[in-house]
C-alpha cells in the first residue's frame, strides 16, 4: 500500500517525562525514511490541535533530540472533551469540533498522540469521532493499561532510587527514620520498584491498604533489634488527607506515635526531568517506530504496546478504559515480603 506523501500529525500531552523526544524522533524518522511520510508537530498537546498551532518537522529537526529531556513540541493537560458544551448562539465550535476541522483542513491521514491514561482516553474519543488516531504510552507512573511498561518509568525509577540511596547515609549517620515520597496517585509501581531497589524497609502504596498501628509496630520492632535507622518509601496517593503530603502524614505519625526522629523528603518534579536512561531511549524509539508501522498498515484506533519483549498494539478503547495497578499478590511484592519489607498491612 502506498504511503508516500501521507501526512501525520503528532503531539505530546499530559505531564512531561524523559523519552518524549526519543518517541517523536522514532515516529518521525521511521515515517520519513522508511515510508516517505510527512510529519506535522502540534504545540502544547491537545491545546495546539484546538488552536491549530503546528509546524512541519524535517528529519534534520529530529536529529540530536534522542537524549534530550522534555519535549520539543511542548505539552499541556488540555482535555478537549471535558465539560464540553454544544455550539452557542453565535455558532462557536466546540473544542472537539475545532480539532476535527483543523485535522481535515490540514488533510491529515493520521494523528499520533503520545501520553498517559488521560491522553489515551482523549485519543479514543477522537477515534470515535472518526479521526485516524494512534496512541503511544508514556508515564513515569507505569500505569497505562495494556502495555507491560511505558517509557519514562525507568528514568524516574533511576532518579528515585539514587535519591533513596543518598538518604541511607544521612539516616544512618543521625539514627533517623527517613520518609521519601515518590510519584503515584493511584498506582504504586514507582514506590514499589524504587523501594525494593534501594532497600526500603517499609513501602506504602495505594493498592495495599495499610494500618497505622502496623507501621508503628514494625518500626518499633526494628528499633528494638538495634536497627538504628529505617527507610520508608511512600507513594504520593496514600495520604488519607489530600491536603497533607504523604511523606508529612507518615513522618508526623511516626514522630507522634513512636517518638523517633523523623525527616520527610518529597522528590516531586525531580522525577520528571532530565535525560532519559538508555532503556527509555530504546523503548521510546521502539514505540515510535511501531507507531509509524501501524500508520503504514492503517492500524488506526490502536495504541502501541510492549507485551513481554514484543511490540504489538491494542485498541485505544481498552487502553483508556482502566488503570494498570499493582496486584497486591504481584511476585515482586511477595519477594519483598520475603526479604522482611513491610507494606503496612
Amino acid at each position: 500500500m502506498n504511503t508516500r506523501g501521507m501526512k501525520v500529525g503528532i503531539l505530546t500531552a499530559g505531564g512531561d517525562c524523559p523519552g518524549l523526544n526519543a518517541a517523536i524522533r522514532g515516529v518521525g524518522k521511521t515515517a520519513m525514511l522508511e515510508y516517505g511520510m510527512r510529519l506535522f508537530g502540534f504545540s502544547s498537546g491537545y491545546s495546539g490541535l484546538i488552536k491549530n498551532e503546528f509546524r512541519e518537522l524535517t528529519e534534520n529537526q529530529l536529529s540530536g533530540i534522542l537524549t534530550l529531556g522534555g519535549t520539543i513540541l511542548g505539552s499541556s493537560r488540555e482535555k478537549p472533551f471535558k465539560k464540553n458544551k454544544p455550539k452557542n448562539e453565535s455558532g462557536v465550535l466546540t473544542k472537539p469540533e475545532r480539532i476535527k476541522k483543523n485535522y481535515k483542513n490540514l488533510e491529515l491521514d493520521c494523528l499520533v498522540c503520545i501520553g498517559g491514561n488521560g491522553t489515551q482516553k482523549t485519543a479514543n474519543l477522537l477515534a470515535e469521532e472518526g479521526l485516524n488516531v494512534i496512541g503511544i504510552p508514556k508515564t513515569i507512573d507505569n500505569d497505562v493499561w495494556g502495555t507491560d511498561i511505558s517509557f519514562g518509568f525507568d528514568s524516574a525509577l533511576n532518579i528515585a532510587t539514587e535519591a533513596i540511596d543518598r538518604l541511607h547515609s544521612t539516616a544512618n549517620s543521625h539514627n533517623r527514620t527517613m520518609v521519601i515520597e515518590v510519584m503515584g496517585h493511584h498506582a504504586g509501581w514507582l514506590a514499589l520498584y524504587s523501594g525494593l531497589a534501594a532497600g526500603g524497609d517499609l513501602i506504602l502504596i495505594p493498592e495495599i491498604p495499610f494500618r497505622e498501628e502496623v507501621i508503628i509496630s514494625y518500626l518499633t520492632k526494628r528499633h528494638a533489634m538495634k536497627k538504628n535507622y529505617s527507610i520508608v518509601v511512600v507513594a504520593e496517593g496514600i495520604s488519607p488527607d489530600k491536603e497533607v503530603p504523604a511523606a508529612k502524614y507518615v513522618g508526623d505519625l511516626i514522630t507522634k506515635e513512636a517518638g523517633f526522629e523523623t525527616r520527610d523528603t518529597i522528590l516531586g518534579y525531580l522525577q520528571r526531568g532530565g535525560t532519559p536512561t538508555p532503556y527509555d531511549r530504546i523503548l521510546a524509539t521502539r514505540f515510535g517506530a511501531k507507531a509509524a508501522e501501524m500508520i503504514a498498515k492503517r492500524e488506526f484506533g490502536k495504541m502501541a504496546a510492549l507485551v513481554g519483549q514484543d511490540m504489538t498494539c491494542i485498541p485505544l478503547s481498552e487502553a483508556g478504559s482502566q488503570t494498570r495497578l499493582v496486584d497486591p499478590h504481584n511476585s515482586i511484592v511477595q519477594k519483598a515480603r520475603h526479604l522482611g519489607t513491610s507494606f503496612g498491612d
